[in-house]
């Protein structure tokens, strides 16, 4: 999973980046000319896979992972040259995207920018983003109508061009195309521009200890648009640096159950609707990530592809059954441990054996 960090100049984007990587990338109170972003993987920590482990005792422990990349901040004037080519590239990777807006004071800042406005800087992200989208989207415009004029005409081109005049008009009306509902064949004929705005976005609120947790009214507005969470950046990237007890005795002070690392984790997963499911072996115990809904097939490709195309049944089973009974030969017992074909949708802490012939 790729997750795409961005925002606005000093919004704490860094802080939070080295909070959710424990890296030390350079932090600024000042706007730079920085344009390379950070990146940074961590490991999903999910007990599951440790209990799994503790079963099988395998010679590897292969988590699954998240890999951030924390991107230079856009313009304040929408418009502007934001990302370079190399840069708006690589931002169409990500799955989604985590726009942190600034809600602490900060002497140097503050002068420079004024108080912080978390929904005004929400809304200059979605402008950058909708305008990035737009100038893709005509581009392919004017391409898909000189073919026409050309006399090519078929009905893949003819699906692109409906979905493509869809878009402009769409982002035309500062629509981001997350908000737009695609036929199944017009999405994925614009599926390879890889539209920013259409990417799923959730929104990091970065505080400061002293309001940390007085920002409800401001969240629920923020709600209504964009699944939220509210970090204390400057706080969450000191904790990351600290020893497992320590960050607990600290957590607790703050009265924070869960790191910004775990939080975000959590949020990814449920706003991208992903779901975790292991395989299990002496060589190896390993955690994935599909997407809730997928079946046998798709789990089975991502492990490797000539087990999707080999595939003949899932040996399959539950990790809360067998953490319940204890064992393999329990759940046999009890008929819990089935095999399922291509039309099974993996369900969450499924535990998959593929068998496949090819």
């Amino acid at each position: 999973m790729k997750i795409g960090l961005i925002g606005l100049p000093n919004s704490g984007k860094t802080t939070i980046f080295n909070a959710l990587t424990g890296l030390d990338a350079e932090i600024s109170s000042y706007s730079t000319q920085k344009t390379e972003p950070n990146l940074g993987i961590v490991k999903v920590i999910d007990e599951r896979i440790s209990k799994l482990a503790e079963f099988y005792e395998p010679k590897k422990i292969i988590h699954a992972t998240i890999e951030y990349i924390d991107f230079a901040g856009l313009p304040r004037v929408a418009g502007k040259e934001s990302l370079s080519n190399s840069l708006l590239t690589l931002a169409k990777t990500t799955d989604a995207l985590a726009a942190v807006v600034r809600n602490f004071k900060d002497e140097i800042i503050d002068q420079t920018l004024g108080k912080p406005d978390p929904l005004a800087d929400i809304e200059i992200i979605n402008t950058e983003l909708i305008l990035s989208d737009l100038i893709i989207a005509e581009k392919r415009l004017e391409k898909i109508e000189l073919s026409l004029k050309r006399g090519v005409k078929n009905n893949e081109l003819m699906i692109e061009e409906k979905a493509v005049r869809k878009a402009i008009e769409s982002l035309n009306k500062d629509i981001p195309l997350r908000n737009i509902d695609f036929p199944s064949d017009e999405e994925k004929s614009i599926r390879g521009f890889q539209f920013l705005s259409q990417k799923p976005m959730m929104i990091i609120l970065n505080s400061d200890e002293k309001n940390l947790g007085h920002n409800s009214e401001l969240q629920e507005k923020i709600r209504s648009n964009y699944k939220v969470m509210e970090f204390a950046g400057n706080f969450e990237m000191e904790l990351s640096k600290l020893m497992h007890e320590e960050q607990q005795d600290f957590m607790a002070d703050m009265n924070i159950k869960e790191s910004a690392r775990d939080r975000l984790t959590k949020l990814s997963y449920e706003l991208l609707g992903y779901i975790s499911f292991f395989t299990i072996g002496k060589d190896e115990v390993r955690a994935w990530t599909i997407v809730n809904g997928e079946n046998a097939v798709d789990a089975a490709g991502k492990v490797h592809s000539d087990l999707a195309r080999g595939f003949i049944r899932a040996e399959c089973f539950s990790y809360e059954d067998l953490i319940r009974l204890g064992s393999e030969k329990a759940l046999r017992e009890k008929g819990l441990f089935r095999l399922e074909g291509k039309n099974y949708i993996v369900k969450d802490g499924d535990v998959l054996k593929i068998r496949f012939s090819i």
